[in-house]
């Protein structure tokens, strides 16, 4: 446990660093944009459009992504709901968001895992040209901290979750 409340105290303190100006608020409208874009509906948008334009390896691509889904929003709702890690309005005295969050734990980052999951699929099957979409998930998990719904770690979690799941399920289907 010591190993926890220590990984906290390292969160709070670069939360508390990013807010330290309070001077975010030009980027709330972008920030919100970008954490609606990893809302799931590229989950699906993506894989119709490869499917319907004939891109090779969108068969491989739509197996892959459905099976690193199917144990990776279980795996996060369970690990979610097991921490109960505390969101950062209802942690930091003062604090408000800038959104309501779609549920009441903050760790790890949904929104993280599953843009990580999505651009860690297309780049197992499409290369290093898929890579530019890092660019957007790693925006997507900056977009929930500045929003306020989430700390740094809750990010990094997801993200390495996200990742880890989308290999695990190439490898299981042998495609990596």
């Amino acid at each position: 446990m010591q190993i926890l409340s220590a990984l906290q105290r390292v969160d709070l303190r670069l939360f508390a660093w990013l807010f330290r100006n309070g001077k975010r608020y030009f980027l709330v409208t972008p920030a919100r944009a970008v954490s609606h874009s990893g809302d799931g509906y590229l989950h699906v948008l993506v894989p119709v459009l490869l499917v319907f334009m004939g891109a090779p390896l969108a068969g491989e691509f739509v197996l892959m992504l459905a099976l690193a889904l199917l144990i990776e929003r279980p795996l996060y709702w369970v690990l979610k709901n097991a921490l109960k890690r505390r969101r950062p309005e209802q942690y930091v005295p003062g604090f408000r968001s800038m959104i309501v969050a779609s549920d009441q734990f903050s760790f790890p980052s949904g929104h993280s895992s599953a843009a990580f999951l999505l651009v860690t699929c297309l780049c197992v099957s499409y290369g290093a040209p898929a890579g530019a979409m890092l660019l957007w998930a790693g925006a997507v998990g900056f977009s929930r901290v500045l929003l306020g719904v989430h700390f740094p770690g809750d990010i990094i979690a997801g993200a390495s979750m996200g990742t880890t799941v989308a290999l695990m399920a190439s490898s299981l289907l042998g495609l990596s």
